[in-house]
């Protein structure tokens, strides 16, 4: 196992409402010094959740919603932050209700995806939801989110659609049909 590099000093260097960037000065092992500046969110510092909620052996969940980083409707999974004191699984169900208008009788944790590793802190727990049924919750979304749903047999045509550009959410999906063909729950 490799030796982590010596923090010599840590500072904020820019601040907004969502996030700061902060500088890390750095001393490898082999003695080479660096500064590497990272986003820091300002979220609850308890995370975020990302669901693959199945509506069937074969569809899953999409929810568009408007992104402003790409200034576009896009469409992913659902997904939000965790609360205080909620745990990964009641806040994927949380989410999914605000989201999507559908609980899950039954979620699963199956990994943990960063976005942006080099430069980003966040991460983000992936569950996937079977056992859907409809009830909605009243969300923090400025706007009722569009629900949609996928083949988990055309993905590859997901990857090349314009409103789909989240590979964390592709990541997911492939995880998920991975897994559910693994339990002989689905055919290709």
């Amino acid at each position: 196992m490799r030796q982590k590099p010596t923090v010599l000093n840590r500072e904020i260097v820019a601040s907004s409402r969502l996030f700061r960037v902060e500088a890390v000065q750095l001393r490898f092992s082999n003695g080479a010094e660096r500064t590497y500046e990272r986003l820091v969110g300002r979220g609850n510092g308890y995370g975020a959740v990302m669901i693959v909620a199945m509506l069937d052996a074969e569809h899953a969940v999409l929810v568009e919603e408007y992104c402003g980083g790409t200034d576009e409707y896009e469409l992913s999974l659902p997904k939000g932050l965790i609360e205080p004191g909620e745990d990964v699984l009641a806040a994927a169900d949380r989410e999914l209700k605000e989201e999507a208008g559908f609980g899950a009788r039954q979620l699963e944790h199956l990994t943990e995806l960063s976005l942006s590793p080099g430069y980003m802190s966040q991460k983000i727990q992936v569950v996937l939801a079977t056992d859907l049924y409809e009830e909605r919750l009243e969300g923090d979304e400025p706007e009722p989110m569009g629900v949609d749903k996928v083949n988990l047999r055309e993905l590859s045509a997901l990857a090349m659609h314009p409103q789909f550009t989240e590979g964390r959410a592709l990541a997911a999906l492939y995880l998920a049909r991975d897994l559910l063909m693994q339990r002989g729950l689905l055919e290709l």
